[in-house]
Parts: C-alpha cells; structure tokens; sequence
C-alpha cells in the first residue's frame, strides 16, 4: 500500500480524473470492441492485444467474434479450429488459454464470465491486467488496469524510477492505477489512460503539447519525459536456424501436429528440426523426418528460407526437399501426421506465419531455392 507521503494528493487525483475522460470520449478511437461493453468481446480483445498492434488485431477480432461470438461457440469448437482462427497472430499460448478459458466458464458459469476478480484470476491465461479491463471496462467495477501504455503514464505523471518489470516498480504502478482510477466510471478512465499512452504519451516524440495530463505531468516539468519510464534491460538476441522437410506424394505434402507444450504448438507444419552446429541443411532435413515421423528419406535440395522473429529469438526456417526411402509414417515426436493437398495447407491449417509463407511459395512453384516473405 501507499505510503501517506506517497499517494496522490486527493486534489491531483480529481484534477486527473476530470481532466482525462472527457478527453477519452472526446478523441477514443473507434475500434470493433468498443461498440458494446460485452465482457466476452472486452477478454477476447485484451488478449489479442497482448504483444500485438491494434491495426493487426482488428481483421482478427472481427473475424474471430464472427466465428465465436460466445463463449459458448467458442468453448463448443474443436481446439485446432480456434487454432487456425489465431494463425498468424503469434504467441499462440494465448489462444490456447482462450479455450481452455471458454469451456471452464461454461463448466462453472454457464457461459457467462464472472463479475468476480478471484474467478477470473482462477481462468487460464487472465492476470491481473485482463481481469481489471473485463470488470472496469464491461461490469463498470472499479478495479485497476497496468499494461505498457499505462506504465509509461503513470511513470512520467509520477516520476517512479526503476526498472518497471522489476517487482518494486511494479508494486508502486499497480498502486497508483489503483489510486486513480475512480468508482464512477472506471472503465473508461481506464482505458483513457490506455489510449493516452496509445496516441498522445508516445515512447519516442510524445505529443505533450496535445495532453490533457500536461499540467499534472512531473517528467514535463522536470524536463524528464523522455528518460522515463526506465529502459529495460534487453534480453540478448538468440538466433537459430530450424529446418523443415518437403515430402511430396503428388500433390500432397507430409505434415505434422505439434506437441502442445512446445513452440508453435498444436499448430500443423512440415516436419521441422533445428539445426546443430556443423550440420548441413540435408543433415538436418533427414533428421527433423527421423524425429517426427520415423522415416528415412534421401535429402534433396533447398528449396526456400524465410526468417521470422519471436520475442528475443530470430528464426531463419530453411525448406529442403526429400524423398522417402523407406518406411511409413508413424508419429514419434509429433501429435499426428497426414497428407496434406499442398493448395490447400496454408489455408486450411492451422500454421505459423514462416511455415505459412514457406507452403505458399512451394504452391506458387519454386524453379530455384529463393528467400520468401
């Protein structure tokens, strides 16, 4: 808690308050879920919006409320769907938590999430930040919101030093959000204080003279805006190269499901490896069908490469072609395995964005090995 000589003062904290929403519905963008205040659309949304610009959300929650637009529709439907829905959004845990989510709220709830910050925290994949945006932006209760806008907010209104992943910063945020936001109103004082730090409270060339917070602000008055908040320290970027395995039987592809507990999982792909240092790409080739599916193959040649970033980890995903030896598929290290009409993988499945760009390209034909994106 606050120590007295901590907290706001109660005049900062109205001035805050009275200046901040009627700028918020004066200038809130207009965005898919904040035509109604349905507590299902809000929990969809924060979750896409966790590591994802608003511009990429907004095809996906369209299309996915169209397809889902319950939770009971969405705790009804096969996992692998939900998965394909997802598809190329990233970090597809999240997905995963989604369902899981869905079909205990139906258990427990009959379909209906919970006006209840403990059994929301007891649902898969909603912290403290999603439970604070469904109870104050759909059930009007007033419970705090801290996500990256919001840090840097509070951080340059209330000058707080220190790394703000660090549990003393974080402490010390989550204590302010909670301080500030009002029980008249609280979600749309909270995602005001989202979209000021979406719009105006930028990390690089803010817009101070655009910002109702201006007069409270103690970083632009000390002249400290663009030190606060506190960098992070960066975790050092790691890169490997992964290799998937192009087996054809006419026009069909060998592909397989991925472990759900591994990267990319659940998701459909070409037999893939990482590679060893010292390994060629036909090495790893051979190995990635030896690992997956039991099978030895003759290696062929390369027939793409594509890269792709996730979090602190840069991925260059080579395809090599291969053909089959010997023996049938049996599924070693994968869920499942089966025969894919190749015009169709990318489309109907399932997969990540490099495996997605990877089966495009050998559809369109490749007559020599080239870099796709």
């Amino acid at each position: 808690m606050l120590r007295a000589e901590e907290r706001p003062e109660s005049d900062v904290i109205a001035r805050i308050r009275a200046a901040l929403l009627p700028w918020y519905r004066a200038h809130r963008r207009s965005l898919p879920w904040r035509e109604a205040s349905d507590p299902y659309a809000v929990w969809v949304s924060e979750t896409m919006l966790q590591q994802t610009q608003v511009r990429t959300v907004i095809p996906y929650f369209t299309r996915w409320m169209e397809r889902f637009p319950t939770v009971t529709a969405l705790a009804e439907a096969p996992l692998e769907e939900v998965l394909r829905y997802w598809a190329g959004l990233g970090y597809y845990a999240r997905a995963r938590h989604l369902h899981a989510a869905a079909r205990d709220v139906v258990e427990r709830y009959g379909g209906a999430l919970p006006a209840d910050l403990d059994a929301l925290l007891a649902l898969p994949g909603i912290g403290r930040y999603t439970a604070g945006a469904i109870l104050s932006i759909a059930f009007g209760v007033r419970a705090p919101i801290l996500d990256g806008n919001a840090i840097r907010v509070f951080s340059r209104l209330f000058l707080v030093e220190g790394d703000p992943g660090s549990a003393r910063v974080q402490r010390r945020l989550w204590e302010l959000a909670e301080a500030l936001v009002p029980e008249d109103a609280p979600g749309d004082f909270n995602q005001g204080v989202m979209e000021l730090g979406a719009t105006i409270c930028l990390p690089e060339e803010p817009r101070c003279d655009s910002c109702p917070l201006a007069g409270e602000c103690a970083a632009l008055a000390t002249g400290r805006v663009a030190e606060l908040p506190q960098a992070r320290r960066r975790a050092q970027t790691v890169r490997e190269e992964h290799v998937c395995a192009v087996l054809r039987e006419q026009d069909r592809v060998l592909m397989v499901r991925r472990p759900p507990e591994k990267l990319w999982g659940g998701l459909w792909e070409l037999p893939r490896a990482r590679r060893r240092s010292e390994e060629s790409l036909a090495e790893c080739a051979a190995r990635a069908m030896r690992e997956t599916v039991a099978l030895e193959v003759i290696p062929g040649a390369p027939l793409a490469v594509t890269r792709h970033v996730v979090t602190h980890h840069q991925i260059t995903l080579h395809a090599v072609a291969v053909d089959a030896a010997r023996g049938t598929p049996v599924a070693t290290g994968c869920d499942a395995w089966e025969w894919v009409p190749l015009a169709e993988a990318a489309e109907h499945r399932p997969v990540s964005a490099p495996q997605a760009r990877i089966l495009r390209a050998l559809t369109g034909g490749l007559a020599h090995p080239r870099e796709v994106n």
